[in-house]
């Protein structure tokens, strides 16, 4: 299963369309998740949250990170068995319980 998020950016690709990525999916049998429920926002909120005031005491020392990779995270968190990444330091801090795969 994926966030909805990740099929999103899936279809940036500059050469993906819609029909290759929803064929791509039914063919590996994976589920997008387009109605996301409240337990996944609240877990993003925490997160997001843990993140912000790391930024805040650092000065913003470190890269501004987006919203939605929160949003992965919790997800994967709470609705799969693990997240495959090719950046698994994003994750590993704010989502210490989350089994990564790179």
């Amino acid at each position: 299963m994926i966030a909805a998020p990740v099929y999103v950016e899936l279809l940036a690709h500059p050469k993906a369309t819609q029909t290759y990525v929803d064929r791509f999916l039914a063919a590996a049998g994976i589920e997008v998740d387009f109605r996301i429920e409240e337990a996944v926002w609240r877990e993003t909120a925490r997160a997001f949250r843990g993140y912000v005031e790391r930024r805040r005491r650092s000065s913003g020392g470190h890269p501004k990170r987006l919203l939605v990779d929160f949003l992965i995270g919790a997800h994967a968190m709470l609705k799969a068995d693990r997240l495959y990444t090719l950046d698994p330091g994003l994750y590993a801090q704010d989502f210490p319980n989350l089994k990564l795969m790179t």
